[in-house]
């Protein structure tokens, strides 16, 4: 009797702990409490950026508009709170943009290569080219992988995008590219680099350069506006891959003049270190979205090797309304990103740089664009929102949109409509121009030498009582 007692007293013991433990864990008392978040959500302000305040405001002109006001017609807006960039993007920005564009596209040759040399090994048994082999894909590693990660890579042969052309496989990106010729280490590897290069015959002066054509950021996107309109369509029609020449069009500024004499900035504005700090110039629409998704791609990635869990909200264009209440710097009935109705200050300096007196460029401060941080920030921080270049903005042209639009983050997003709002001015304009309400477009496909553009990010706004 006494070893039966004893034997539930040891059967008790644990049974009252899981009670116990269960009582602890399960402490709602019935009731929906809801779940809770497995990691703390914090917004992190991005570097260079600023954030402009979520407000309703007058949008449009509110004065008499000498060139018709019809399509700026005065309403209210609700804009969102969001992060935007403090100054155009710049040449340094969008150049590192350039240099890992290239840098990935040569080591995808290099690895595609390597792997062909490895093959022609198995075949004959002689050794593969140790030059280029250092180049070959880092293949996923499935010894400590998850089962499910094994399933993955097993049947679909990638554990993210089996779409990619490196089928998921990872770029070797610890083993540096060699640049200098006399350095190359073998016979495939010069093939690779050479092939990256335009041919002899269109070089010249003993200078060859770079293929800014092989340039291409290949990226997918999905339509999300378009699948919510047709709901009843498969997802995978909404799922769009895009493969965009990146490189900026650096004969803007001989095709956009006639008889002028531009030859400085169209062989030097984009890659000599004297503009690297000027806004970037010819670039289209299309290349513009394509660095705002490498710009989230890039912080991403290193969240990911962070292991991070949580993604950022992607950077993106700004839309007309989110660029006009940004460009007034909380000041609701100015005419210019300062105030107004003047473009010079109480002592004559001119506060942007555009087109005055009858032509007379440089007497702004600037002949052509100026770095993009030069004159004063307007009143949220923001450089240059008038004048120096216009800037892209998703928002397709419509006329109509101010009178049919939403009053609540108007925007229209409408891809069969290749006209696209631009905002601000550019050194090349007039007063009229500048001014934050005055609407203009351009084809998405134009690349100018006026046209550039700065980025936003969403703020995810944690509602508080």
């Amino acid at each position: 009797m006494k070893k039966k007692m004893t034997i539930l007293k040891k059967l008790t013991i644990p049974l009252l702990f899981i009670l116990v433990m269960y009582s602890c864990k399960s402490n709602d008392r019935g009731e929906i409490l809801g779940k809770k978040a497995e990691n703390k959500w914090f917004n992190e302000k991005p570097f260079g950026m600023v954030l402009i305040p979520g407000k309703s405001f007058t949008m449009g002109k509110q004065d008499e508009d000498p060139f018709g006001g019809i399509s700026t017609a005065p309403r209210t807006v609700r804009v969102k709170k969001h992060y935007m960039d403090e100054s155009e993007i710049t040449n340094s920005e969008y150049g590192e943009f350039i240099e890992w564009v290239r840098d990935s596209i040569i080591r995808t040759e290099l690895a595609f290569t390597a792997e062909d040399m490895s093959y022609l090994t198995e075949e004959t048994g002689e050794e593969s080219d140790k030059g280029i082999s250092r180049y070959r894909f880092i293949e996923a590693d499935t010894t400590n992988a998850s089962a499910y990660k094994r399933y993955l890579i097993e049947n679909y042969g990638a554990v993210d995008n089996q779409n990619l052309l490196t089928e998921g496989r990872s770029l070797n990106w610890r083993v540096p590219i060699i640049w200098k010729t006399e350095d190359y280490p073998s016979d495939s590897y010069i093939e690779v680099m050479d092939a990256m290069y335009v041919p002899l015959e269109n070089s010249y002066d003993g200078n060859r350069i770079l293929n800014t054509k092989k340039l291409k950021y290949t990226f997918s996107w999905y339509d999300k506006i378009g699948a919510a309109r047709s709901p009843t369509k498969p997802r995978k029609d909404f799922i769009f891959y895009e493969d965009v020449s990146v490189y900026p069009d650096t004969t803007v500024w001989v095709k956009d003049f006639n008889y002028t004499y531009n030859d400085p900035f169209h062989e030097n504005y984009f890659w000599h270190d004297a503009y690297y700090e000027y806004p970037v110039l010819g670039v289209n629409w299309y290349q513009a979205r394509a660095f705002c998704n490498w710009k989230t791609k890039k912080k991403n990635d290193y969240l990911k090797s962070r292991k991070n869990p949580l993604e950022i909200p992607e950077f993106r264009l700004p839309t007309e309304a989110e660029w006009e209440f940004a460009a007034r710097g909380g000041l609701e009935h100015g005419t210019y990103p300062w105030g107004g109705p003047y473009t010079t200050s109480d002592r004559g300096c001119f506060l942007a740089n555009f087109k005055p007196v009858r032509g007379d460029y440089a007497i702004d401060g600037g002949l052509y664009t100026v770095e993009a941080y030069s004159y004063n920030p307007n009143g949220y921080g923001l450089y240059n929102m008038a004048g120096n270049v216009s800037e892209w903005t998703s928002t397709a042209y419509n006329e109509s949109l101010y009178t049919l639009g939403s009053s609540l983050n108007g925007d229209s997003q409408d891809l069969e409509n290749k006209r696209k709002v631009i905002r601000g001015g550019s050194w090349k304009d007039i007063a009229y121009f500048l001014q934050v309400s005055t609407r203009d477009y351009e084809y998405a496909d134009s690349l100018k030498s006026y046209i550039g553009f700065r980025t936003v990010q969403d703020y995810v706004e944690i509602i508080k009582k």
